[in-house]
Protein backbone atom coordinates (compact mmCIF):
# COMPACT_ATOMS: atom_id res chain seq x y z
CA UNK A 1 0.00 0.00 0.00
CA UNK A 2 0.81 3.54 -0.74
CA UNK A 3 2.30 6.04 1.77
CA UNK A 4 -0.92 8.13 3.10
CA UNK A 5 1.21 10.98 3.57
CA UNK A 6 4.09 13.01 1.75
CA UNK A 7 7.28 13.45 3.34
CA UNK A 8 6.49 16.96 4.68
CA UNK A 9 6.12 15.79 8.18
CA UNK A 10 9.29 14.17 8.47
CA UNK A 11 10.97 17.18 7.38
CA UNK A 12 9.11 19.98 9.04
CA UNK A 13 11.69 21.65 11.42
CA UNK A 14 10.80 23.36 14.99
CA UNK A 15 9.50 26.41 15.26
CA UNK A 16 13.03 28.97 16.29
CA UNK A 17 11.68 30.29 18.72
CA UNK A 18 9.86 27.87 20.95
CA UNK A 19 11.38 25.10 19.41
CA UNK A 20 8.30 23.19 19.31
CA UNK A 21 7.06 21.31 16.11
CA UNK A 22 3.28 22.15 16.87
CA UNK A 23 4.33 25.50 16.53
CA UNK A 24 5.48 25.15 13.08
CA UNK A 25 3.32 23.01 11.99
CA UNK A 26 0.26 26.20 13.11
CA UNK A 27 2.72 28.48 11.61
CA UNK A 28 2.55 26.37 8.28
CA UNK A 29 -1.39 26.11 8.38
CA UNK A 30 -1.33 29.80 9.40
CA UNK A 31 0.49 31.04 5.91
CA UNK A 32 -1.66 31.84 3.23
CA UNK A 33 0.05 32.18 -0.12
CA UNK A 34 3.96 30.99 1.02
CA UNK A 35 4.45 34.45 2.73
CA UNK A 36 5.72 32.57 6.22
CA UNK A 37 7.45 35.14 7.62
CA UNK A 38 4.21 37.11 8.27
CA UNK A 39 2.25 34.03 9.46
CA UNK A 40 5.52 34.05 11.94
CA UNK A 41 5.17 37.18 12.90
CA UNK A 42 1.03 36.83 13.43
CA UNK A 43 1.99 33.77 15.49
CA UNK A 44 4.39 35.23 17.56
CA UNK A 45 3.02 38.50 18.32
CA UNK A 46 0.07 36.40 19.17
CA UNK A 47 1.88 34.49 22.13
CA UNK A 48 3.59 38.07 23.50
CA UNK A 49 -0.28 39.04 23.76
CA UNK A 50 -0.62 36.04 25.64
CA UNK A 51 2.16 36.38 27.86
CA UNK A 52 1.18 39.94 28.99
CA UNK A 53 -2.64 38.63 29.41
CA UNK A 54 -1.38 35.54 31.80
CA UNK A 55 1.94 36.36 32.86
CA UNK A 56 2.12 33.22 35.49
CA UNK A 57 1.59 30.98 32.95
CA UNK A 58 4.13 30.03 30.01
CA UNK A 59 2.72 31.27 26.74
CA UNK A 60 3.84 28.15 24.59
CA UNK A 61 2.42 25.88 27.28
CA UNK A 62 -0.89 28.06 26.93
CA UNK A 63 -0.90 27.32 23.09
CA UNK A 64 -0.41 23.93 23.34
CA UNK A 65 -3.35 23.43 26.03
CA UNK A 66 -5.41 25.21 23.81
CA UNK A 67 -4.70 22.54 20.86
CA UNK A 68 -4.70 19.81 23.30
CA UNK A 69 -8.86 21.14 24.20
CA UNK A 70 -9.50 21.01 20.88
CA UNK A 71 -8.74 17.80 19.96
CA UNK A 72 -11.88 15.37 19.04
CA UNK A 73 -11.76 11.95 20.50
CA UNK A 74 -14.86 10.65 18.19
CA UNK A 75 -16.69 11.90 15.09
CA UNK A 76 -19.55 10.88 12.62
CA UNK A 77 -18.54 9.43 9.33
CA UNK A 78 -21.13 8.90 6.75
CA UNK A 79 -21.46 5.40 5.31
CA UNK A 80 -24.00 4.01 3.17
CA UNK A 81 -25.93 0.83 3.89
CA UNK A 82 -28.49 -0.36 1.51
CA UNK A 83 -30.55 2.33 0.30
CA UNK A 84 -29.66 4.76 3.57
CA UNK A 85 -27.08 7.12 4.84
CA UNK A 86 -25.77 6.77 8.21
CA UNK A 87 -23.83 8.88 10.29
CA UNK A 88 -21.64 6.48 12.44
CA UNK A 89 -19.50 7.47 15.07
CA UNK A 90 -15.56 6.59 15.16
CA UNK A 91 -13.13 7.55 16.86
CA UNK A 92 -10.31 9.98 16.04
CA UNK A 93 -6.47 9.09 14.89
CA UNK A 94 -4.12 11.38 16.93
CA UNK A 95 -2.56 12.99 13.86
CA UNK A 96 -6.50 13.95 12.54
CA UNK A 97 -6.77 14.87 16.06
CA UNK A 98 -3.96 17.85 15.68
CA UNK A 99 -5.11 18.74 12.39
CA UNK A 100 -9.09 19.35 13.38
CA UNK A 101 -7.85 21.24 15.88
CA UNK A 102 -5.82 23.34 14.01
CA UNK A 103 -7.84 24.01 11.52
CA UNK A 104 -10.73 24.87 14.04
CA UNK A 105 -8.58 27.24 15.87
CA UNK A 106 -7.70 28.90 12.71
CA UNK A 107 -11.41 28.77 11.56
CA UNK A 108 -12.47 30.44 14.52
CA UNK A 109 -9.85 33.28 14.27
CA UNK A 110 -10.46 33.89 10.85
CA UNK A 111 -14.42 33.87 11.17
CA UNK A 112 -13.94 36.77 13.80
CA UNK A 113 -13.82 40.35 11.95
CA UNK A 114 -12.74 44.06 13.15
CA UNK A 115 -9.72 43.24 14.54
CA UNK A 116 -5.70 42.18 14.31
CA UNK A 117 -5.70 38.27 13.63
CA UNK A 118 -2.85 38.40 16.03
CA UNK A 119 -5.19 40.04 18.77
CA UNK A 120 -7.86 37.59 17.16
CA UNK A 121 -5.46 34.31 17.61
CA UNK A 122 -4.52 35.41 21.40
CA UNK A 123 -8.11 35.86 21.97
CA UNK A 124 -9.15 32.33 20.92
CA UNK A 125 -5.99 30.30 22.40
CA UNK A 126 -6.57 31.72 25.96
CA UNK A 127 -10.77 31.07 25.45
CA UNK A 128 -9.51 27.28 24.25
CA UNK A 129 -6.92 27.36 26.94
CA UNK A 130 -10.03 27.66 29.10
CA UNK A 131 -12.34 25.21 27.08
CA UNK A 132 -14.20 28.05 26.05
CA UNK A 133 -14.46 29.88 22.23
CA UNK A 134 -15.23 28.99 18.67
CA UNK A 135 -13.14 26.17 18.67
CA UNK A 136 -14.44 24.14 21.77
CA UNK A 137 -17.83 24.81 20.48
CA UNK A 138 -17.15 23.24 16.91
CA UNK A 139 -15.66 20.34 18.93
CA UNK A 140 -18.37 20.01 21.67
CA UNK A 141 -20.59 20.12 18.08
CA UNK A 142 -19.24 17.19 16.48
CA UNK A 143 -18.75 14.90 20.14
CA UNK A 144 -22.99 15.79 20.72
CA UNK A 145 -23.57 15.12 16.67
CA UNK A 146 -21.40 11.81 17.70
CA UNK A 147 -23.57 10.89 20.95
CA UNK A 148 -26.55 11.26 18.89
CA UNK A 149 -26.13 8.61 16.03
CA UNK A 150 -24.36 6.12 18.70
CA UNK A 151 -27.31 3.77 17.91
CA UNK A 152 -25.47 3.33 14.33
CA UNK A 153 -22.10 2.51 15.70
CA UNK A 154 -22.63 -0.70 14.66
CA UNK A 155 -21.90 0.21 11.00
CA UNK A 156 -18.58 0.82 11.61
CA UNK A 157 -16.59 -2.01 10.27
Amino acid sequence: MAKRFTASASQLKPDPRYDSILASKFVNCLMLDGKKSIAQRVFYDALDIIKQRVPEESEIEVFERAIENCKPYIEVKSKRVGGATYQVPTPVKPKRQQTLAIRWVLAAVRGRKGRPIAQSLAEELLAASRKEGTAMTTRENVHRMAEANKAFAHFAW
